[in-house]
C-alpha cells in the first residue's frame, strides 16, 4: 500500500507538471539528481532525513498504542534547548559532551511528552489536543529563553552559534560527503531503528504497548497496566523526537531560531504513515521524503517547475497513505470478486463436462 500511495502521488505530480506546460519525465529525473547526483547532494539528503526518522519514529510508537502524538514539533523544540544549553554552557571534551547532550534532549522530549500521556491515562484528556497545546508552550519557552540567556552576538531571534566540541558534525564525515551537511546524528538514527524495532517485535514491553494500542479493555482484563503503558508510550515518543531536535538544531543546523516550529515534528506524521508505523518503514520513507526535499530546489533550477510540485507531492502521498485502509479494503474486494468469478467459471465447466460424460 504505501508504494502505491507513492505510485499515485508520483501520478499526480506529472499531471501537475503537465498542467504547468513542463515534462514530467524532464522533472522527475532532475528532482531525484538533485538528491542523488553525487556524494555532497547524497549526504545533505541523509542529514535532512536524519530529523524526520527520529519524528517518524515517534509517531509510529505513539500509533502502536493507539495514540496520535501531534507534538512532535515541542518535543523537538524542547529537545533541541537541552541539547542547545548544554553544548552553549560547558566546555568538556567532545565525545563527553556529545552523550551528555544526547541524553539531555532524550531526557527533555521525554518528560515534555510524558505530561499530556498523564492527562490521557488519568483524565482522558484527548493527546491530540494537549500535545497541540504543548506545542505552543514550548513555542512561547524557546521564545524567552533563547533571547535571555543564549542570545546570538547580532540578532536576538537566534541563539550564540554552537561551538565545534558540541555539534554532531565531524570533520572527517563532512570531508567523506565532500562538505555535506551530514553528520553523527544519521548513525544515531540507524542505532535507534534497531533498538525500536527490537523492543516492539521482541520485548514483552512491546506486546504490551500494541496490546495497549489493539484494545484497552481487553488488554487491561488480561492483567496489562493500561495507563503505564499509554504514559510509557507517550514518553518514550517524546524521547524519539527530542534526540531529532538534537539532530537538528546541534547537527544539520548550527544555532537555534525563535519563532519557529520545526516542520519535521508534523512532517513525521507523513513518514509514520507511509511507514506503517514499522521503524524499518519509517527509516526508508524518511530517505525518501529527503530525496523529494533535497532535490526539489535542483528541480526548479533545471527546468523551473516550481519547487511547489516536490511538496504537492509528498502532499498527495501523504493522503493516499493516508486513505491507504480504503484502498485495500477495496482491492481485497476486487480480488474476492474476481476469486469468487473464477471458482463459479471452474465450477460450471465442470458440471458441463460431467453432462457430457452421462450423454
Amino acid at each position: 500500500m504505501s508504494v502505491f500511495a507513492v505510485i499515485l502521488g508520483l501520478i499526480a505530480g506529472a499531471i501537475l507538471m503537465i498542467a504547468t506546460g513542463n515534462n514530467p519525465l524532464d522533472g522527475f529525473y532532475f528532482l531525484f539528481r538533485g538528491g542523488l547526483m553525487n556524494i555532497e547532494r547524497v549526504g545533505n539528503t541523509l542529514a535532512t532525513a536524519t530529523p524526520l526518522i527520529f519524528a517518524g519514529l515517534s509517531v509510529a510508537f505513539a500509533f502502536k498504542t493507539g495514540l496520535f502524538n501531534i507534538g512532535g514539533a515541542g518535543q523537538m523544540l524542547i529537545g533541541g534547548l537541552c541539547a542547545t544549553a548544554i553544548g552553549l554552557t560547558f566546555d568538556w571534551p567532545k565525545p563527553i559532551l556529545l552523550a551528555v547532550i544526547i541524553i539531555a534532549a532524550l531526557i527533555g522530549g521525554a518528560l515534555w511528552a510524558s505530561l499530556p500521556g498523564l492527562l490521557k491515562a488519568k483524565f482522558n484528556v484527548h493527546e491530540v489536543v494537549s500535545t497541540i497545546m504543548m506545542n505552543w508552550i514550548a513555542y512561547w519557552i524557546i521564545f524567552y529563553i533563547v533571547p535571555q540567556y543564549f542570545k546570538g552576538p547580532f540578532l536576538e531571534t537566534e541563539s550564540q552559534r554552537i561551538p565545534a566540541a558540541a555539534s554532531l558534525k565531524v570533520p572527517w564525515l563532512t570531508s567523506l560527503f565532500s562538505g555535506s551537511f551530514i553528520n553523527l546524528g544519521f548513525f544515531l538514527a540507524i542505532i535507534v531503528v534497531v533498538i525500536s524495532a527490537f523492543i516492539l517485535e521482541r520485548t514483552t514491553l512491546g506486546y504490551e504497548l500494541k496490546a495497549v494500542g489493539y484494545n484497552r479493555d481487553a488488554a487491561g482484563a488480561a492483567g496489562i497496566n493500561v495507563n503505564r503503558n499509554v504514559i510509557l508510550s507517550m514518553a518514550i515518543a517524546g524521547a524519539l523526537a527530542g534526540l531529532g531536535g538534537a539532530t537538528f538544531y546541534v547537527g544539520f543546523a548550527s544555532n537555534m531560531q525563535i519563532g519557529v516550529l520545526p516542520a519535521q515534528g508534523f512532517d513525521g506524521i507523513a513518514v509514520a504513515l507511509l511507514g506503517a508505523n514499522s521503524p524499518w518503514g519509517v527509516f526508508a520513507a524518511a530517505i525518501f521524503f529527503g530525496i523529494l526535499h533535497t532535490g526539489k530546489g535542483f528541480m526548479n533550477a533545471m527546468t523551473a517547475i516550481p519547487p511547489e510540485i516536490a511538496d504537492t507531492i509528498i502532499a498527495t502521498i501523504i493522503y493516499f497513505a493516508a486513505t491507504s485502509v480504503l484502498i485495500e479494503r477495496n482491492w481485497d474486494k476486487l480480488l474476492k470478486f474476481n476469486r469468487d468469478n473464477l471458482l463459479r467459471r471452474k465450477k460450471k465447466e465442470s458440471l458441463e463436462v460431467e453432462a457430457g460424460g452421462d450423454q
